[in-house]
């Protein structure tokens, strides 16, 4: 007996589980913020040099597009810390079954969404 199966995969009709996205938004979320961690600290220096260029990085806070920016930024750091701790849970084969890595994974996503909306309305 023969099956007929595939000779491609279509990855627009493949759906992700919960924690399938999680993981992916944790790599895409730890790319972006080694790539950016130098650029960071060069604004830091930057901003410490002087007066006249604390005033600048002050106004240029001022501009919401980017603040949205430094949101995203915050959002990917909360993001990959509780996924981060998450990953780390399960591998001392915490919450390894089924429901308990679906909730785990949910509770990544709600906690670093909040807090990314608490600190973010603090802040603006």
């Amino acid at each position: 007996m023969e099956k007929k199966r595939p000779k491609h995969l279509d990855l627009m009709k493949i759906r992700l589980p919960l924690p399938g996205w999680v993981s992916i938004l944790h790599r895409i979320s730890g790319a972006v913020l080694f790539l950016l961690i130098p650029f960071l600290l060069w604004l830091l220096q930057a901003s410490l040099g002087s007066s006249e260029t604390y005033s600048g990085f002050k106004d240029a806070l001022a501009n919401p597009l980017v603040k949205f920016v430094l949101l995203g930024l915050l959002w990917a750091f909360l993001h990959h810390f509780f996924a981060g701790i998450r990953y780390l849970a399960l591998d001392l084969q915490l919450g390894v079954e089924l429901t308990p890595a679906r909730a785990s994974s949910t509770a990544v996503l709600i906690v670093s969404i909040m807090l990314t909306l608490l600190i973010g309305v603090w802040m603006w």
